[in-house]
């Protein structure tokens, strides 16, 4: 099993800077090399402190690419719905250069109403813009000379450059919340799997499962690889653990539901059935609520070593926990602590 550094940035300007997120957050990559951290990944939001320092992630896995030479780096997820096919090759062919052919690309239909209003973008577009989008950057990053007419953008013999270091192209990863069908198409399309259990992660066995079927039908080799956004806080004292962690996550919580809180407020789309439940849910989620549904590792190293083991088996097997180390308000000291001390002790039980 792998273990990677997540970062999900939920801050307003008035508590901390751009400029202060990102020199820890850097940091914080900083030890991936050193405490076995398998990739840095970064999400791309807008607009509200809920993600919205994050726009563009591969800018700052650009910087990350700097400061760590084994590390793979994982946008997780870029949005097709709000960027443009032409645009997201080239930015992905450069950085797959400027990492030496370390980045994996994540993918991500959108769910947060707020975004597609000030984008102008229809949220019952959001299926068919993925799936153009997405299948668009795979022809230009495979091919040369490529032309395509789709239903949202057209081009003529176009050559993306720079061409990917890695061939025929970087690793593709399909996120997926609780839709069904986000998880068989991720496995029909031989994309690895991002899952988020802190929306559904009672629905995880059967959503996996459906993710392994349609890869194991559609002709893959293997079983799939599903990598899980998970938070973490480690410590040598449990309730101290707790402690720092208590507060964080329960405003994460919150955070999240006020930035889709429209879903809650009459907004509807096809492309978004039942989206009023799952975030009339989110709003009800504590630290308490996750750790219940063990969407958070927190304790001491044997503590997690243990949640670590216990979640694997519920959700089948997994092959990557993508951690969030210094969620919301979460102290840059604590958060290296954790980040440390569960690479020192935890990492390597794994590894053995």
């Amino acid at each position: 099993m792998e273990f990677g550094l997540q970062f999900f940035p939920d801050v307003a300007p008035k508590e901390k800077s751009g400029r202060e997120y990102f020199n820890e957050a850097l940091r914080l990559v900083d030890l991936c090399d050193s405490h076995g951290y398998s990739h840095v990944r970064i999400v791309e939001h807008y607009f509200h402190q809920w993600g919205g320092y994050s726009p563009n992630p591969l800018i700052f896995l650009t910087a990350a690419s700097q400061r760590t030479r084994k590390a793979r780096l994982v946008p997780g997820a870029l949005l097709p719905v709000f960027n443009h096919p032409l645009k997201l090759a080239g930015e992905i062919g450069m950085l797959d250069a400027i990492s030496g052919g370390r980045l994996d690309v994540g993918f991500a239909r959108a769910f947060v109403p707020h975004e597609f209003e000030r984008f102008a973008i229809s949220l019952d577009e959001s299926v068919a813009r993925f799936d153009e989008g997405v299948a668009q950057i795979a022809r230009l990053l495979e091919e040369e000379n490529v032309s395509d007419e789709g239903q949202f953008h057209r081009f003529k013999q176009v050559t993306s450059l720079p061409r990917p270091t890695q061939k025929p192209r970087p690793m593709f990863w399909t996120a997926a919340t609780t839709s069904p069908e986000s998880f068989e198409k991720a496995g029909k399309m031989g994309n690895g799997l991002m899952a988020i259990p802190a929306v559904g992660a009672e629905r995880m066995p059967e959503l996996c499962g459906l993710y392994r079927e349609a890869w194991k039908s559609s002709g893959h080799q293997g079983s799939g690889r599903i990598m899980m956004a998970l938070y973490m806080c480690c410590h040598e004292e449990r309730d101290e653990a707790i402690r720092i962690a208590r507060g964080p996550l329960t405003r994460h919580m919150q955070s999240a539901a006020d930035s889709a809180g429209a879903w809650t407020e009459g907004v509807v789309s096809a492309d978004y059935k039942n989206y009023d439940k799952l975030v009339a849910g989110l709003a009800k989620q504590t630290f308490e609520t996750q750790f219940e549904k063990k969407a958070i590792f927190v304790g001491t190293p044997n503590d997690i070593i243990e949640q670590v083991h216990e979640f694997d088996r519920l959700v089948g097997g997994f092959n990557v926990a993508s951690l969030d180390v210094n969620f919301n308000s979460m102290a840059f000291e604590d958060a290296d602590r954790s980040a440390r001390l569960f690479g020192e002790e935890v990492i390597p039980h794994f590894e053995n």
